[in-house]
């Protein structure tokens, strides 16, 4: 393909880019509908590890306080009851030592039903009062189409994002487009891993700060399943983005727009702007999910200058290699 294209030629081909990108986002979502319930319940991991974490650390101490003083009570008016009238039938049958047995297995029977019922343990679901709620007719049904195109686009984030860079490469020399061709795996890759990394990693701590904080101000976290999934699948979608930051700086140093010297100036100017676009793209403006985006971007984009370092000492070494072969081949010819 010839390097300078006609503005209806780079029309023609940003179509055909946006058509073949469609029918595998289109392929991805169909995917994830079939599969949607089981996506759904792999994008609530975060929300009930947080909880069980907040039910374990306050509920729990509480309920089973409750209960033990329940069975306390139980006994110790059944032991008066006794004493009082020590010609029932009950106290015949009954002695203080089979009391205090009683109470024992009572005791210990309270706190394994707490801890099965509200501690909760893995594949158990969460009690009713801390799960996700639908407050409108269709929102549990938008929900799971949002899940399912948001999933068919992370699961088609490589085949969207070649169709992306082969539309850019289109218009460059061929030295460019070497460097598009050989960033387009890397960049699929980094999406779905910084999708994955706030999945697994920042989500629980957001999840589990907000829980928290509404405990702080004495708020009820009552959270509905399509405000829920709103914020992880943007936020995911964010990570998965702003880990191509690597790739981009790396593209703009090998084609000249940009010098190393020159990012490494402007550090300063990069961590506010990388600042400002961390308080733009989470949806809720706190500090901890700005912080949390913030400091890999920054990472990235160190790893993008020494990616780029390393390929520049690389590209000046051939020349070296070259002249040396050349000379000892002239060496060589002469003897």
């Amino acid at each position: 393909m010839d390097c300078t294209m006609s503005l209806g030629d780079h029309l023609e081909e940003l179509r055909a880019r946006l058509i073949l990108a469609i029918l595998g986002l289109l392929v991805g979502m169909i995917v994830s509908l079939i599969f949607g319930t089981h996506i759904l319940k792999f994008i609530e991991i975060p929300y009930e590890m947080a909880v069980r974490g907040r039910i374990k650390a306050s509920d729990v101490p509480q309920v089973q306080k409750e209960m033990l003083s329940f069975v306390g009570t139980f006994f110790d008016t059944l032991t008066q009851q006794l004493a009082a009238d020590p010609n029932s039938a009950a106290a015949v049958k009954l002695d203080p030592k089979q009391i205090e047995v009683l109470r024992r297995v009572s005791e210990q029977a309270v706190q394994k039903w707490v801890e099965e019922t509200h501690g909760g343990t893995a594949g158990k679901p969460l009690p009713f009062d801390w799960q996700l709620r639908s407050m409108a007719p269709a929102e549990a049904f938008l929900a799971y189409m949002k899940v399912s195109l948001i999933s068919g686009l992370i699961l088609t984030a490589p085949w969207v994002s070649y169709q992306i860079w082969a539309f850019v490469a289109a218009g460059l020399y061929p030295l460019e487009r070497r460097y598009v061709y050989r960033a387009i795996p890397f960049s699929a890759a980094l999406f779905i891993i910084g999708a994955l990394f706030f999945l697994f990693v920042i989500a629980y701590y957001t999840l589990a700060f907000f829980l928290s904080f509404g405990d702080a101000v004495s708020i009820a976290s009552t959270w509905t399943v399509q405000k829920y999934i709103s914020f992880v699948t943007i936020l995911m979608l964010v990570f998965g983005i702003a880990f191509q930051t690597p790739i981009a700086v790396f593209i703009l140093v090998r084609t000249g727009l940009v010098s190393i010297a020159t990012l490494r100036r402007q550090r300063k100017y990069v961590i506010l702007g990388l600042a400002f676009l961390s308080a733009v793209a989470t949806p809720s403006p706190d500090p901890f999910s700005m912080c949390a985006l913030l400091i890999p971007l920054y990472a990235l984009y160190e790893l993008g200058i020494v990616l780029a370092i390393f390929a520049e000492k690389k590209a000046k070494a051939k020349p070296r290699e070259a002249a040396a072969d050349t000379a000892t081949t002239s060496d060589t010819t002469s003897d």
